[in-house]
């Protein structure tokens, strides 16, 4: 498939506030991110908090401005957009933010929050948008008794239900899930899980799933990324990354996943130390400082993410 999404050596150092004698930090939230994400697919990033996933996901939207790098979609250069370029592009990339409560306006009813994108973007006329929010609820498993209804008043579920119809608004080519299902009881994942793949059916969508459930991104992904202090440590096909983690930091990583079989026993890695400072990060290889098998060229130079099986890239300079 031909890629949606390409992304080159991607940036994001935020600046420290400091004293007008300190030494200039930064924090490294994304270090040199390259990836293609291809049209129609899901690709799944997965890694510890703080390990960048939210800024990455951002960043691939311009809602972050990025220190240096590349982000090409749709075979168009967005990088360096301003904003009246930027703006016809918002209408094919879309996000659904972690929390649901948060993300939507509590001054507002339902028909206005999902309204809102058909009339800034001038989709429709005024007298068809509200049959069109209402035949967006209903895609989302959502009905017409919702319409005059504030957040406040709906369960979680609900308004992440109202954040995706919002997000389907302007039929999008891309949306960014951040952390979709975090703040949902688990019955509640579940239904919201099949919600989305449904509409990527029929919709023919492309997801970038953020998510730290391990479970549900082998479940909804195509395709499997996993991040560490800012990098790509490991990328490949979903089942093969689960079946066969290549990465000490990925075996480690998945290993922690509960088994749903009583008594069931596997190898667990069992990291040492702590997450290094994104302020201050190690030499060499970022994972070097808790690795099982580092050794002293781990501590000297940083491995890059290299292809070491058909469709399988890792970033270690011991795995082959």
């Amino acid at each position: 498939m031909s890629a949606l999404v390409e992304i080159r050596s991607l940036k994001k150092h935020f600046r420290v506030p400091g004293g007008w004698f300190e030494k200039v930090r930064y924090v490294y939230a994304v270090d040199g991110v390259d990836l293609d994400i291809a049209e129609g697919e899901t690709f799944g990033l997965v890694g510890e908090s703080g390990c960048g996933k939210t800024t990455f996901g951002r960043l691939v939207l311009r809602l972050v401005e990025p220190t240096s790098g590349e982000i090409v979609f749709g075979e168009r250069n967005i990088t360096n957009l301003d904003r009246s370029q930027l703006r016809p592009m918002r209408r094919e990339m879309q996000i659904v933010f972690q929390n649901p409560l948060s993300s939507l306006s509590p001054r507002l009813k339902v028909e206005q929050i999902v309204a809102e994108p058909l009339t800034t973007h001038h989709i429709l006329p005024r007298e068809k948008i509200r049959e069109r929010v209402i035949e967006l609820l209903e895609q989302v498993g959502l009905g017409q008794h919702h319409l005059d209804r504030f957040p406040h008043e709906m369960s979680g579920g609900q308004c992440q239900r109202v954040a995706v119809a919002r997000a389907l608004a302007v039929n999008p080519r891309l949306i960014v899930l951040d952390e979709p299902t975090s703040a949902l009881d688990v019955s509640v994942q579940a239904q919201m899980i099949n919600l989305l793949e449904e509409l990527k059916r029929a919709h023919g969508l492309t997801y970038l799933f953020i998510s730290h459930d391990l479970n549900v991104v082998q479940h909804i992904s195509d395709r499997i990324g996993v991040m560490y202090l800012g990098k790509l440590v490991e990328l490949g096909p979903s089942e093969d990354v689960f079946d066969a983690p290549l990465h000490p930091y990925t075996k480690a990583l998945f290993g922690a996943i509960p088994l749903p079989v009583v008594d069931a026993k596997r190898e667990l890695t069992v990291l040492e130390g702590n997450v290094p400072s994104p302020i201050n990060l190690p030499t060499g290889c970022r994972f070097h400082t808790r690795c099982p098998i580092a050794q002293a060229k781990c501590r000297e130079a940083e491995p890059e993410l290299r292809q070491v099986r058909s469709g399988r890239f890792v970033a270690c300079h011991f795995v082959d």
